[in-house]
């Protein structure tokens, strides 16, 4: 096999690889069925609200870069599992789970794209460009949207405080104070309506 066959044979296999973010299931629920969201339909949902909301914004972003860092930022979730906001002991050793991950899983990659995509999936989790924080608060507020529209049915089996959900919202500032104000707005329906503690 020469190099340019090695290469087509490693960028097939990630995407192979890839459709297992279909069966990672999140705490999330989809709106129009009884069944919980999976990470590949999450990312999809976030490419959707970047594109729509991009002039939200913050700070001036690149759009691709935005885009192609909400499509990748769970694969560590095909390894690591998807690990629920809101709890303390799978969070304690999520950064662990989600590095080995992220070693494997990009390294199926040739070299220096799977280096491009972890340095933007690693400045995600850092929040340190503006594409970043953008699109970590999409991700924030796009579970928060899905769990005030059905009713908050997620937050109500597992007992979600209302701290709890404004605790995990306040970053979102730093990506769009105009997605934070709307994110407070939500929480504080949600709060009114008893579907937060």
């Amino acid at each position: 096999m020469n190099d340019k066959e090695k290469r087509f044979a490693e960028q097939i296999g990630f995407l192979l690889e890839m459709d297992k973010m279909k069966n990672v299931y999140r705490r999330t629920r989809v709106l129009h069925e009884d069944r919980s969201e999976n990470d590949a339909e999450h990312a999809w949902h976030l490419a959707m609200l970047a594109i729509v909301l991009q002039e939200y914004a913050n700070e001036p972003v690149d759009l691709a870069k935005v885009l192609t860092t909400v499509l990748i930022h769970d694969v560590v979730e095909i390894d690591a599992g998807d690990t629920y906001a809101y709890d303390a002991a799978g969070n304690a050793t999520k950064a662990e789970r989600e590095q080995k991950a992220a070693d494997r899983l990009y390294g199926l990659l040739p070299p220096e794209q799977g280096a491009y995509l972890r340095q933007l999936w690693e400045e995600f989790e850092a929040q340190s460009t503006p594409e970043a924080r953008f699109a970590n608060a999409l991700d924030r507020v796009q579970p928060l949207m899905l769990n005030y529209s059905k009713h908050g049915e997620s937050w109500l089996s597992h007992g979600t405080r209302r701290e709890q959900v404004e605790g995990r919202i306040r970053p979102v500032y730093d990506g769009s104070a105009q997605l934070g104000d709307f994110a407070m707005e939500l929480i504080r329906r949600a709060a009114d309506e008893g579907l937060l503690k």
